[in-house]
């Protein structure tokens, strides 16, 4: 297992309010990623403890050119709820 399951935070105005309300944080990962490779991933880099993991597969979006129709990859999206009294903070100070 590795952090390279960790692909980036999603830092919208939902997951957002979300980490405010609920202690949960959303983060882009790869594809083949499991629950328990994203928890140890997640406990080891952020040195803090999951208590739940949900996870989602968003597919791709297609999209038209002039040469014809493509397609967005699809990603997983896991959102990740902290133990209480853990906290991760992406931007110090702000």
């Amino acid at each position: 297992m590795s952090v390279s399951i960790i692909k980036r935070p999603i830092l919208s105005e939902k997951s957002t309010a979300q980490a405010e309300a609920f202690n949960r944080v959303a983060f882009e990962v790869t594809l083949s990623s499991t629950k328990p490779e994203i928890k140890a991933a997640v406990e080891r880099f952020f040195k803090v403890k999951v208590a739940k993991i949900t996870t989602a597969v968003v597919p791709g979006k297609k999209y038209r050119t002039k040469k014809g129709e493509n397609k967005t990859a699809s990603w997983k999206k896991a959102v990740v709820t902290l133990k209480q009294g853990d906290k991760i903070e992406f931007f110090k100070g702000v």
